[in-house]
């Protein structure tokens, strides 16, 4: 079974970095506040179907102690196996069609069998289409007195208004890397799993506050490595760029040195590498660097080179804010500019060019004059 389903959370205390969600719900159950239907917007890999899974356990749980599911009941094995009688879970982007929506409406009118409550969950709701949400308004806006709707959508702008305004909405946030970088921790210790405490990091930094997207990498990681995974095989299994080879890249960028920062380019497409991977990398370390200029510490780093934070420190302090402002803009436009040029690489070393050719480059104290054919209404 994969990690992220092995280790879907079972109690309302252990999702992560949810809380603003769950006491609101724990509350209502203990108040016997529950609404009839609940939206759950936000990212990938956040926690919302788990969530409603929970839900759903705590309406149905004969043994609920501090508003919380037993977890071995069971009602709540039956749940947390997707064999619940009183839980139905539909995903709409397969499911999106008028004709499902009518077979639901038929089965709300029936009782709860094993429970309290008949809990429907909607996932991806917003793949629906415009008739299906029509017929399934009316059921969520007066649904009998033993049902609740759990939607759950990625994209909230989506959902109809109408649909919006009958549901409690719940927003859930991308998952920290502290967050996340803490649970991978616990996690690791708890099966004795075998991780460097760089390699969770990495792994942390990389999933991009989606908790699911962490499990599945640190999943791949123990399958690699086949014992100790370090942060060579996480780099590895992800195809993440080396570090050491940004920092470097970007060092020549702000010294306005073009030949070294073409060869670290020519270096890494030998390897292999996507040019739009590079233009990623070498944003994200820019931005890593302007972390450092504003805090002094860095908070919450993304790029490879934040496993070295004395050089990211160090290569911080020698550049100017402006040429970083420049940069982070130049490179994380370039991504989307390569994705329909015919030669991306060529695209990426114009925009490497158009860096170095900054007036004293980019090192602090130096200042930033723009191009001498560039004007306002010339920059992308």
């Amino acid at each position: 079974m994969a990690l992220y389903r092995e280790c879907r959370p079972a109690r309302f205390k252990e999702i992560v970095a949810q809380g603003h969600v769950t006491r609101t719900l724990q509350n209502a159950i203990a108040q016997n506040r529950v609404a009839h239907a609940y939206l759950f917007c936000g990212p990938r890999g956040t926690g919302k179907t788990s969530t409603a899974r929970v839900l759903a356990k705590a309406l149905n749980c004969p043994n609920v102690a501090d508003d919380e599911p037993c977890g071995v009941c069971e009602v709540c094995v039956g749940i947390a196996g997707g064999e619940g009688i009183d839980v139905v879970e539909m995903d709409a982007a397969s499911n999106r069609g008028i004709d499902e929506i009518r077979t639901l409406r038929e089965r709300v009118r029936l009782a709860p069998v094993g429970g309290r409550f008949k809990v429907y969950v909607i996932d991806e709701v917003h793949m629906l289409t415009t008739e299906a949400f029509n017929a399934l308004l009316k059921t969520i806006e007066e649904p009998p007195a033993n049902v609740v709707f759990v939607l759950c959508t990625t994209e909230a702008y989506r959902v109809p208004a109408t649909i919006v305004s009958r549901c409690q909405r719940f927003d859930f946030h991308p998952i920290s890397t502290r967050d996340i970088a803490g649970h991978l921790s616990d996690l690791i210790q708890k099966h004795n799993f075998n991780v460097e405490p760089a390699a969770a990091r990495f792994i942390a930094r990389v999933s991009t506050g989606s908790l699911r997207d962490a499990l599945s990498i640190l999943d791949q990681c123990l399958a690699y490595a086949s014992g100790l995974v370090t942060l060579e095989a996480a780099r590895n299994v992800v195809g993440a760029l080396d570090g050491r080879t940004l920092v470097d890249m970007a060092g020549a960028l702000i010294r306005g040195e073009a030949g070294e920062a073409f060869g670290g380019l020519e270096r890494l497409m030998a390897e292999g590498r996507d040019p739009r991977e590079v233009a990623r990398g070498l944003a994200a370390h820019m931005r890593d660097l302007v972390l450092y200029r504003l805090s002094g510490q860095g908070p919450e780093l993304i790029g490879p080179g934040a496993d070295d934070p004395q050089a990211l420190k160090a290569q911080a302090a020698a550049v100017s804010d402006a040429f970083l402002f420049e940069a982070v803009d130049v490179l994380s436009t370039a991504e989307n500019e390569m994705r329909y040029a015919p030669q991306p690489r060529l695209a990426l070393e114009a925009r490497l060019l158009r860096l170095c050719s900054l007036t004293g480059g980019g090192v602090a104290g130096q200042g930033r004059a723009v191009l001498p054919a560039e004007t306002t209404a010339d920059r992308p």
